[in-house]
């Protein structure tokens, strides 16, 4: 693993001096001992990660779930590699750049626990689901299952498949929040049938940030003889897990999100011994039957997009996965529980530990969300995301490692004027 300090001595420099991507020795080195004497008080030290993003800090942006900014060195990597790309791109891209694809893919395996051929680099976690959904052979009156919170792409692609193919798409509600991981497992349960032929799960739920017992409907699946689909959107390099830790066959996620990784890049894990019964959402030859490389067949692609994650990686690992998460549970509580000490706000997101990460969904009660929104972006250049469910209303406040808590109690100031005041009409 490399070294967190050495990790932000490559960090400070860029941040500081607009430096080249190559760092010349003295610099270097002058970075490095900053970055150890700041090492031992963890608030110097996550300022020091944030200062390696380039975000506009006239704007709080606190809707990092919906797509996150990379960090100068990630995208100076595919700068880099886009640059070599268009020299001769038939040559330098086809036959330089994509073979080092290969590297990537066993970074990524071996960041997340899982063997090289089980996992494909795909564009997001919307492809990646949407090859498992449309990768099973189910014949008219099969029923696929999933809630009535998971994201709407997917809700979509199940819906098509119902128009097109006769499918039936069962849904079902669950308690928001929900601190009981066993009534989640019950309901699922409750929902199988004969037919049921697929079931669908997020790992945290969009909406809310609403950790699932993934494991738990796993198994269930497992003992019914239904595969379940996993959506990691909102889990990988958020949560500290390794995929194995889940005993999942079947995982996708975006790495925009949480990886900081470029965006328009994903992941999908599909277990080694069950590739060759899953079509991919693209042709593939019958010589690539049991190939992870058959869900890559897009034609003609960017390579520096999917190198550049391998530095992302590195930004990732660094900084260290438990530590991450911690981060990022430590951001939520800064705004939430000022918030919470207010009547009228209401967390349809459980501060409970296990429950939830960096992601919470807050409601003024009274108040619109899109309304209010609108003049959180308005009035104070804070951005978040408004969202209305028909079970539930709020804001979602999703931070990330770059975010600082001034920034927060920004935040928590103009909440309370809208607690106090309302919003204007």
């Amino acid at each position: 693993m490399v070294d967190r300090r050495q990790l932000l001595g490559a960090l400070v420099v860029p941040a500081v001096a607009c430096a080249a991507p190559s760092l010349e020795p003295e610099p270097a080195r002058r970075a490095l001992a900053r970055a150890r004497a700041v090492s031992g008080d963890d608030e110097l030290f996550w300022g020091e990660i944030a200062r390696a993003f380039t975000v506009d800090r006239s704007l709080v942006n606190l809707n990092n779930g919906g797509v996150s900014p990379s960090p100068r060195f990630v995208q100076e990597a595919m700068r880099r590699h886009l640059e070599l790309s268009n020299e001769a791109p038939a040559y330098t891209m086809w036959r330089i750049l994509e073979p080092q694809r290969e590297g990537v893919r066993a970074r990524l395996a071996q960041t997340f626990g899982v063997d090289r051929e089980e996992v494909a680099i795909t564009r997001n976690a919307s492809e990646s689901l949407q090859t498992l959904q449309f990768g099973f052979d189910l014949q008219r009156g099969d029923e696929v299952l999933t809630t009535t919170q998971d994201y709407p792409r997917m809700i979509t692609t199940f819906k098509q498949r119902e128009r097109r193919e006769g499918l039936v798409l069962k849904q079902f509600s669950i308690p928001t929040p929900c601190e009981d991981p066993g009534e989640i497992v019950r309901r699922f349960e409750q929902a199988i049938t004969p037919r049921t032929r697929l079931i669908l799960v997020s790992h945290v739920v969009f909406l809310t940030g609403q950790i699932l017992p993934v494991r738990e409907v796993v198994e269930l699946g497992r003992a019914h003889d239904i595969p379940v689909l996993v959506d990691g959107a909102h889990a990988l390099a958020h949560l500290a897990f390794r995929i194995p830790d889940i005993g999942c066959d079947y995982y996708a996620s975006s790495l925009h999100k949480w990886l900081h990784a470029p965006h328009g890049t994903g992941l999908l894990y599909v277990k080694r011994d069950k590739i060759p019964g899953l079509w991919p959402l693209m042709a593939a030859g019958a010589e690539q039957t049991a190939d992870i490389r058959k869900f890559e067949e897009i034609g003609t692609h960017p390579a520096a997009n999917a190198l550049a994650i391998a530095e992302a990686l590195t930004f990732h690992e660094t900084i260290g996965a438990e530590r991450k998460e911690a981060r990022l549970i430590e951001l939520r509580e800064h705004w939430a529980q000022p918030l919470a000490a207010h009547e009228r706000v209401r967390f349809h997101t459980s501060r409970k530990p296990g429950f939830a990460g960096g992601i919470a969904l807050v409601e003024i009660e009274g108040v619109d969300s899109e309304k209010l929104a609108a003049w959180l972006w308005d009035q104070h250049k804070i951005f978040v995301v408004a969202i209305k469910h028909a079970e539930f209303q709020g804001i979602r406040v999703s931070p990330s490692v770059y975010t600082l808590k001034s920034e927060l109690d920004r935040f928590v100031g103009a909440m309370e004027i809208a607690v106090r005041d309302g919003l204007p009409a």
